[in-house]
């Protein structure tokens, strides 16, 4: 998936305005990924084949980026969740290529995230125990290139996961 850019919503939203019939398309899919172009189509009082092209079109624009299964992380092995905070020193655009793609490449970073504040990135790692998150860290973590600070936090429950954009 490419990075957001600004000038894509705006794009968007001249290009391909979206109408009431659109952003519940898009409600009923982020709740229900697997339902038919059948049953799509009757939820959103429309026959199939009108249906069908709006939904092709949202996907064409980049609109509905892509599909997937939401896991349970306990079934898996993999129910701790930590969220990092990196501190990087010495700013490039090198450093930040380097970090990112060593991020992408460590699966138990679910997800990454340039922030301001006291940290430069933000992580969201999923990983079976502690021993998993201190592997991770000393083995990915603290190599990454202009790394001064490492913060963890651990997440006691989640009260609510990621869920669907409101659209």
């Amino acid at each position: 998936m490419e990075p957001f850019r600004p000038q894509q919503r705006l794009w968007c939203a001249m290009i391909c305005p979206m109408d009431p019939t659109d952003r519940k398309m898009l409600a009923v899919l982020q709740e229900e990924g697997r339902i038919s172009n059948a049953a799509l189509a009757e939820r959103l009082h429309l026959s199939p084949s009108p249906c069908l092209r709006r939904m092709r079109a949202l996907e064409e624009e980049g609109v509905i980026a892509g599909y997937r299964a939401v896991l349970d992380r306990e079934k898996l092995g993999i129910p701790m969740t930590v969220f990092v905070e990196l501190k990087v020193d010495q700013h490039s655009d090198r450093t930040a290529t380097a970090i990112s793609e060593a991020l992408n490449a460590a699966p138990e970073v679910i997800s990454a995230h340039v922030v301001s504040g006291s940290a430069d990135f933000l992580l969201e790692v999923a990983v079976p125990d502690l021993a998993g998150y201190e592997q991770l860290m000393f083995g990915t973590l603290l190599k990454l290139p202009n790394v001064s600070d490492v913060r963890s936090n651990f997440a006691l429950r989640t009260v609510k996961a990621a869920g669907p954009l409101p659209v």
